[in-house]
């Protein structure tokens, strides 16, 4: 299925890859501004994320309130999401309702996944190919492909020589699989894995989950939205929007107002538990030093690992639940709806990888060190090659030689998370170097466009031809951006902020953690200096 479009060889102002929220916003905003766009998107239909991952249990772990778009008023108001957090089929019936509203697709090309983008420095435009043999050219290219979108394919001997069904939660058959009576296993117990657990066990006549790492996961009290729920939530946008408009994470909630090392320790447990209730991710940032202080941390994390052992009825088997390798919150807190119970199912089955590790995929099942699995099915909750995945598999080549593998080669290395030097005119998002997965990705994403709509928009009306970050500007934000995380405890964790979940991957902390605010303040900036840090030329 491809949508109508404009002939491939019309030079565009905007190439935008990708038709997830950040693309789709995108195509409107460069519309705003009367520049020619075109979006490619892999997918058979907008949505990105929301498009691929329809696993199982699929739900954002972001209240839907604040996980929409802010900038058209009477979508905001006249949307209805049905619950708290909404779950994949809502977030994409909404995309579609956007991509509708704003008549994007005739602006979206379909079916066809961007393979390379070459600069033709004499001309100053991008050839943009796909797997389809077509090419797209443009002067400006937003690389709205998504941080979590590189499907992660873990290489365990005889991986392809099993015979029975095999899903990625990141590719799941828009045809839901029927798992009745049947043996499944799960590798992986990260987000995708913790979501998928509970409802993979309702449907399996067996279910076996193999744990590579343990991770902490918090309740999500999720709950339908009433009228009356409906009619405050429409009263308290226009604040609610202010507040998290530059706010640490975009959205408008805060830490308790005290560390947790100030209070007694009964108001900590009490706010511990106000946390706990609340539910989701924001456990994470109960206090303002838990991030920050391993005494702080400790608190919290002794607090949830009792919250984990009073579900959990085997004690090995909550032993093996309760993660030892990093301070809770340095890997991104999971939320569930009664994943720890669903241990406590008969059928239900937890290897612990750290003491019985696979040898190998097999035909029938798979082999651990001190058992056979004998399965019908296999799923792989794996996870992305984050971050920097989805660009490094596209064959990048800019000014000078440049190609996005020399730039990356040693790590990241951005301007503001969204310029690379060597690469003029292309620019990134929600990538290393932003915010990113650590603030309101809805938010981030209208934040970043709004600033490079608003750039090319300049470049335009200058007679800019090209837009480049320096190199000393692009090395000395990414200094900032890892000093930063230094001063944290985030770096201790090997998780995938830091790439350890790839072989072979340097690890560095790659998103920004000093906050939504300050970095929208940083950008901020920049532009009012006449978009210092970047060379500009005619």
């Amino acid at each position: 299925m491809t949508s109508t479009a404009p002939a491939p060889q019309s030079v565009h102002d905007v190439l935008v890859v990708g038709a997830g929220f950040a693309g789709l916003y995108a195509v409107h905003r460069a519309r705003q501004a009367g520049l020619d766009v075109l979006a490619v998107e892999a997918g058979t239909g907008v949505g990105g994320t929301w498009f691929w991952n329809r696993y199982p249990g699929a739900r954002c772990d972001v209240e839907s309130v604040d996980y929409s778009y802010s900038f058209d008023e009477d979508l905001q108001q006249s949307w209805i999401w049905s619950e708290r957090y909404a779950g994949q089929p809502e977030i994409l019936a909404y995309l579609e309702h956007v991509a509708d509203r704003f008549d994007l697709r005739r602006d979206i090309v379909l079916g066809q996944r961007v393979t390379s983008a070459h600069l033709d420095e004499d001309t100053a435009v991008w050839h943009v190919g796909t797997d389809t043999g077509q090419t797209y050219l443009a002067r400006f290219v937003l690389m709205a492909t998504g941080c979590l979108s590189a499907l992660n394919k873990p290489d365990i001997p005889g991986t392809d020589s099993f015979a029975g069904e095999v899903y990625f939660t990141a590719a799941w058959p828009q045809q839901e699989p029927d798992l009745t009576g049947k043996r499944v296993g799960i590798i992986g117990t990260g987000s995708s894995g913790v979501q998928s657990v509970p409802l993979l066990a309702e449907r399996a006549a067996s279910l076996t989950v193999f744990q590579r790492s343990a991770n902490y996961s918090v309740p999500m009290p999720n709950h339908v939205l009433t009228p009356a729920d409906q009619e405050r939530i429409r009263a308290e946008y226009p604040a609610r929007r202010k507040k998290s408009a530059y706010a640490p994470a975009g959205t408008p909630h805060e830490s308790y107002p005290h560390n947790a090392l100030e209070l007694s320790e009964q108001e900590r447990l009490a706010a511990m538990e106000a946390r706990w209730a609340e539910g989701g991710v924001l456990f994470g940032k109960t206090f303002p030093d838990q991030n920050a202080n391993l005494a702080a941390n400790d608190v919290v994390r002794e607090f949830a690992e009792a919250k984990i052992r009073s579900v959990v009825a085997d004690p090995e088997v909550a032993d093996a639940l309760v993660p030892t390798d990093h301070p809770i919150g340095t890997k991104r807190i999971c939320t569930d709806i009664g994943y720890y119970q669903t241990f406590n199912q008969p059928h239900v089955r937890l290897v612990n990888l750290r003491t019985d590790p696979i040898v190998e995929i097999t035909p029938t099942g798979v082999v651990t060190e001190h058992d056979v699995h004998e399965l019908d099915v296999l799923v792989y909750a794996t996870g992305f090659d984050a971050m920097t995945g989805a660009l490094l598999r596209i064959d990048i080549r800019g000014a000078r030689g440049t190609t996005i593998a020399d730039a990356w080669g040693a790590g990241p290395v951005t301007f503001l998370g969204m310029a690379i030097p060597g690469l003029p005119n292309l620019f990134n998002l929600s990538g290393p170097g932003s915010p990113s997965v650590l603030a309101n990705m809805v938010l981030h994403a209208e934040a970043q466009v709004d600033w490079l709509v608003d750039l090319v928009a300049s470049c335009r009306e200058r007679g800019v031809a090209t837009v480049e970050a320096r190199r000393e500007a692009a090395e000395e934000w990414t200094e900032h951006v890892d000093a930063v995380a230094q001063g944290t405890l985030f770096p201790q964790a090997r998780s995938w902020y830091m790439g350890a979940n790839i072989e072979g991957k340097k690890q560095m902390f790659m998103p920004y953690i000093g906050g939504f605010g300050t970095y929208r303040r940083a950008c901020d900036e920049v532009a009012a200096k006449g978009y210092e840090g970047f060379t500009l030329s005619s």
